[in-house]
């Protein structure tokens, strides 16, 4: 089974954020009010009851095993859930062998996953967490980047704000949290949707133009001989806005050399024929719903192929 934890993808529907045209309603999430006219609001009538509450759309109702995990999991899906763990989906089944189906809990867990609040939490950079509340493993930057598109692309739908700013910023943040390149995240990351591509082009060239002052600066910082406090006075810095950027410049060396040590260990490494280690995750699941699924469905089609290679995200 490949991830249910977020919400399906074909293209994220990013062409909403550049448009005035609302996106379609996305089900199991309250329709966009739209307000005709001026005023700060509704008109009381002579009765006295403000008009429209009767028309009010009613919140669709929940699926009755998602009140049985709020439940037995409030740390996981309370009002402010957590992203989930690969392989949830199994290790409920087992812990609640009489009390859940396997059927009706593949059904659940895909509502949940599509929700705005739960792919607010996948795009916030958190991990993933099992059924003890305990955090077992990052999101994976395309999980993240795709939960960040349909978030926003929501909010647009239901605001009409121009969301891309924001969103560009958010991005950034994203491509930094993940410890990548720009050029890596980008590549990572970039679906088939071109006006989403270009608000992420527009990010990553920020954040690579970033990158290069702040290693530009961590160098003169270097041959400075100067304590960070002189080298701030010198370059008309905040001491502690100083330290931060240095230490960055730092962990992004660090985190550089670490990925290239780990490269050349691979390349090296003699070819195993032992399949016996392959993660259970990759062979124990067996449905397609949620955000991560695009990217799943590709890591199945490689797991099959090479023996498992452990990249789902499955529930």
């Amino acid at each position: 089974m490949t991830d249910s934890t977020q919400a399906p993808t074909a293209d994220t529907g990013a062409t909403a954020l550049t448009t005035d045209q609302p996106a379609a309603h996305t089900p199991g999430e309250p329709a966009a009010r739209t307000r005709t006219g001026g005023g700060s609001g509704r008109r009381a009538p002579p009765g006295g009851k403000p008009a429209g509450d009767g028309n009010r759309r009613p919140a669709p109702p929940q699926h009755p095993v998602l009140g049985q995990l709020a439940t037995l999991y409030p740390v996981l899906f309370g009002i402010k859930p957590l992203p989930l763990k690969r392989g949830i989906l199994q290790d409920l089944l087992a812990a609640h062998p009489d009390a859940l189906t396997k059927d009706r809990l593949k059904e659940a867990l895909a509502l949940y996953t599509r929700s705005t609040r739960y792919l607010t939490a996948m795009a916030s950079g958190q991990a993933r967490h099992d059924l003890s509340g305990t955090a077992v493993e990052a999101v994976a930057p395309e999980h993240q980047h795709h939960a960040l598109l349909e978030v926003f692309k929501r909010r647009h739908a239901r605001t009409g704000e121009d969301v891309r700013g924001e969103l560009r910023s958010r991005m950034v943040l994203a491509a930094e949290q993940s410890g990548l390149a720009p050029a890596d995240y980008a590549l990572r990351v970039r679906n088939k949707d071109e006006a989403a591509n270009a608000i992420l082009d527009d990010a990553m060239a920020d954040l690579a133009s970033r990158v290069a002052r702040e290693q530009a600066l961590l160098q003169a910082f270097e041959g400075s001989g100067k304590t960070v406090n002189e080298f701030a006075g010198m370059y008309g810095l905040h001491p502690i806005e100083a330290a931060a950027t240095l230490n960055r410049a730092r962990a992004r060396l660090t985190t550089a050399a670490s990925a290239e040590a780990a490269a050349a260990a691979t390349s090296v490494a003699p070819a195993s024929s032992d399949t016996s280690a392959a993660p259970a995750t990759a062979v124990a699941n067996d449905t397609t719903t949620g955000a991560d699924a695009p990217a799943d469905a590709e890591e199945n089609n490689k797991a099959a192929a090479a023996t498992d290679n452990g990249g789902q995200t499955a529930v």
